[in-house]
């Protein structure tokens, strides 16, 4: 997220708005093949991203980045 910093709060976002937000793309994605999701039919961490980005920019305003990580040291990050 970017943005401005609530001076009461400490902070840009509320990590609960974040979690509502990508609740409903979770219960599409979680125990799930991937390659069966509508838009990820060639499920890479770049498409993964990307997908995500269309699904969460238009419900949460700020979001800067969309990070996927395959490993502890392997990551793609998207910036729509």
């Amino acid at each position: 997220m970017r943005g401005q910093i609530d001076p009461t709060l400490g902070w840009v976002v509320d990590f609960a708005e974040i979690g509502k937000a990508m609740q409903p793309l979770l219960e599409r994605l979680d125990h799930h093949y991937l390659n069966e999701v509508e838009g990820l039919e060639n499920p890479t961490s770049e498409n993964l991203a990307v997908w995500i980005w269309e699904r969460l920019a238009p419900t949460l305003p700020g979001l800067f980045e969309v990070k996927v990580g395959e490993t502890c040291t392997g990551s793609c990050a998207y910036r729509g």
